[in-house]
């Protein structure tokens, strides 16, 4: 999809089976991050739009559910080939709104769209219980059914993956969705909406609404009584406040939040694979705007020399700018408040006496000045007091530390309110066992820096989230679990 094609082309919200504006005709720009272009205007929708979204979907809820799952899969199945059918054309527009490189992009849409084949699958292995009773005269059955309306917020940063790995499950199970991306990759959601459409999907089943007031959404999800489950990725302080507010009715939360996730290098590992390892977790998944980066770099001692020699040479490799052109691996910043964030923490690190070894600016080169692109950076001599230890950074920088022993270094990694990932490399089978045990995270890459698959569960620790996604736990987010006790004497 060019970006024109893009600009020109009329974004509506998707409510009930329909494409509209919103009730008051107002838009909303939605900017390449990489240009500062308006892409698109969509529509800018607000409590009117929630609330119907809402209704559509609670009407929608008994005949979905009450739809056998072989059918229900039949339909996602479908909708995961339409996307696949158009995965550079969707990959392109991912690139365009959310500024990622274009091979990252359809690398994300081909695995986002596998999640609607694995739920389509799991939901037909939903099984219940037959318990053995405890009296002659009682048979106890255990039987799962969805939980209802559910509204899902995702965020920008991985806006075709955040945005299926929520709504599969849902879906899958019988529940009806009201999804609220992100104000500044909306597109991506609607073309998935569009699919799902042309797969047949009953309407009001699925709704996409968006504005540039997310908190008119939040409110209202959290207050309808017809939302029965609130699914929610983005930052651990909004996630509080969902939290808070589903509270007064007990409604059902699943949070991915906030996260600071350890890279720890241990004197076994295998250097260089360690080194590509770091690179891929920290610059090229999405600039390093993701949850999942690393966020602090632990290695020990007696290798630090040759592994920071095998990551630099491969950090000042890397190419920066648009996600368009060819070659290019770390795109911009989503904005530029984001880039003021992430040159505030390495500024402020410098001042308190950290090094930087590479990168350590903004780029404004050429074309680069229209964007919000930042180098991507290393630093050394950082302490763990800094700001740009304790917080997430949300941007290509990478804080170096040594440390002499496992212990410390398994102490100074949890040292921390996150809980979501974390990675080391090493070859001591009793150490990885150790290590990997030890580590108070959701989701453990052991000499792997990419082991967020369909297949297991992800979710965090401590103050990370609630919940999981994917996995078979995936699907059991969206279920009730009923005990049904009947006597035939």
């Amino acid at each position: 999809m060019a970006q024109a094609t893009a600009k020109e082309k009329a974004w509506g919200l998707f409510i009930d089976g329909a494409w509209a504006p919103a009730a008051n005709r107002a838009t909303l720009e939605v900017r390449n991050p990489a240009t500062g272009a308006v892409i698109a205007q969509v529509p800018d929708g607000g409590l009117a739009e929630a609330r119907a979204a809402i209704d559509a979907a609670h009407r929608a809820f008994p005949a979905w559910s009450a739809l056998p799952a072989i059918e229900r899969g039949k339909i996602l199945v479908k909708a995961r080939d339409l996307i696949m059918a158009r995965v550079d054309e969707i990959a392109r527009l991912v690139t365009l709104e959310n500024g990622k490189p274009v091979a990252e992009a359809k690398g994300e849409v081909t695995f986002a769209s596998g999640y609607l084949g694995w739920f389509a699958e799991e939901a037909r292995r939903n099984y219940g219980e037959i318990v053995p009773p405890p009296v002659p005269v009682k048979r106890l059955w255990v039987i799962k059914q969805p939980i209802g309306v559910v509204a899902a917020i995702t965020p920008w940063n991985f806006p075709a993956t955040m945005v299926l790995r929520k709504i599969a499950p849902a879906l899958a199970a019988g529940c009806t969705v009201v999804l609220k991306p992100a104000k500044a990759t909306p597109l991506t959601a609607f073309e998935i909406a569009r699919a799902l459409e042309e797969a047949g999907l009953p309407k009001g089943v699925f709704n996409v609404v968006v504005g540039r007031v997310p908190e008119v959404f939040a409110r209202e999800f959290v207050a309808n009584p017809k939302v029965r489950k609130i699914a929610f990725t983005g930052s651990t302080e909004v996630g509080k406040e969902l939290m808070k507010g589903a509270a007064d009715q007990i409604k059902r939360v699943s949070f991915e939040l906030g996260g600071n996730a350890p890279f720890i290098v241990f004197s076994d590992a295998d250097l260089d694979k360690a080194a590509e390892g770091a690179v891929m977790i920290k610059y090229l998944r999405v600039g390093g705007q993701s949850c999942i980066c690393a966020n602090r770099f632990y290695v020990e001692q007696s290798v630090a020399g040759p592994f920071m020699d095998r990551f630099l040479a491969r950090v000042k490799a890397l190419k920066v700018g648009n996600g368009l052109e060819p070659g290019v691996l770390v795109g911009p910043l989503i904005n530029e408040a984001t880039l003021k964030k992430v040159a505030g923490l390495v500024d402020e690190a410098v001042g308190q006496g950290a090094k930087v070894l590479v990168g350590g600016k903004r780029l404004t080169d050429g074309d680069l000045h229209k964007g919000f692109f930042y180098a991507p950076t290393v630093l050394s001599d950082v302490k763990e007091t800094m700001r740009v230890s304790c917080e997430e950074i949300f941007g290509p920088v990478a804080p170096i530390f040594t440390f002499e022993s496992e212990a410390e270094v398994l102490e100074r990694a949890n040292n921390t309110e996150y809980g979501l990932a974390a990675y080391f490399y090493a070859r001591d089978i009793g150490r990885i066992h150790r290590v990997g045990e030890a580590l108070e995270y959701g989701l453990i890459g052991v000499n792997d820096a990419s082991g967020y698959v369909h297949e297991i569960p992800f979710g965090g620790y401590k103050e990370s989230g609630l919940g999981r996604e994917g996995g078979r736990e995936g699907l059991e987010e969206y279920m009730e679990v009923k005990s049904l006790s009947v006597r035939i004497d």
